[in-house]
């Protein structure tokens, strides 16, 4: 795999990855301890853009303590891409978004909600986190795209991709989740390989900045999207 992405080291982080520039993605963000916000914030982190929906937004007893004053120097960004609500998306995309052979239809069932969470990676101040539960599928259709748009060769992208697929795999080794599990390299091996390809898909099919415009975003708020890896 080619080394498309850096993984800081945040401390408490989870699937933490560098896309390039002044962004980062990572999975939710209560698992940062009070250092690793820290550490976010002497990275130049100044906005975190949360793509969860509401019900996802809460504190779980096993999450660190963090100093409110800490959080207060970096803007919490809620832009939820999905309604879990929608019928459709019940249907289809059940339990919920967790592969790449999903997103177009996420994006023709969303296109409102993931042209926001775009709007707000383009006017986030400072360096931006963007991340969702696992960091992985509603994480991966935002950096991909992004990435996709700034000009990154796709091989790099799609090593992006398995590396939030991996680093949410390697964290699942030992825990109980309602839906996942941990796969050994076996297992996980052809998983990766259809992932790949079913992104390698979605992408060629996409006209990243055409779907941007057409979903309301401005000529400048697609150019800085583009610009943001290069900074």
């Amino acid at each position: 795999m080619g080394r498309a992405w850096i993984a800081p080291d945040w401390d408490g982080a989870v699937n933490l990855h560098h896309l390039g520039g002044d962004v980062y993605r990572m999975a939710r963000r209560e698992w940062l301890t009070d250092a690793g916000w820290r550490q976010a914030h002497l990275d130049g982190v100044r906005t975190v853009i949360d793509l969860r929906s509401d019900r996802e937004r809460r504190r779980r007893d096993t999450d660190p303590q963090v100093d409110p004053a800490v959080l207060q120097q970096i803007r919490l960004v809620p832009a939820a891409t999905e309604d879990p609500d929608h019928p459709e998306y019940q249907r289809i995309l059940v339990p919920y978004l967790d592969h790449p052979q999903g997103y177009a239809d996420y994006l023709r069932l969303f296109p409102d909600r993931v042209a926001a969470a775009f709007r707000a990676v383009a006017a986030a101040e400072g360096a931006v986190v963007i991340h969702c539960s696992a960091g992985r599928d509603r994480t991966g259709l935002i950096a991909a795209m992004l990435q996709e748009l700034a000009g990154v060769p796709r091989g790099q992208i799609l090593d992006g991709y398995e590396a939030a697929a991996r680093g949410i795999n390697d964290h699942l080794r030992g825990r109980s989740h309602q839906h996942e599990r941990w796969h050994p390299e076996a297992e996980l091996a052809p998983k990766i390989v259809d992932r790949r390809a079913a992104l390698d898909r979605f992408l060629s099919g996409l006209a990243v900045a055409d779907w941007l415009r057409d979903n309301g975003l401005t000529d400048a708020e697609v150019a800085t999207l583009a610009a943001r890896l290069h900074t």
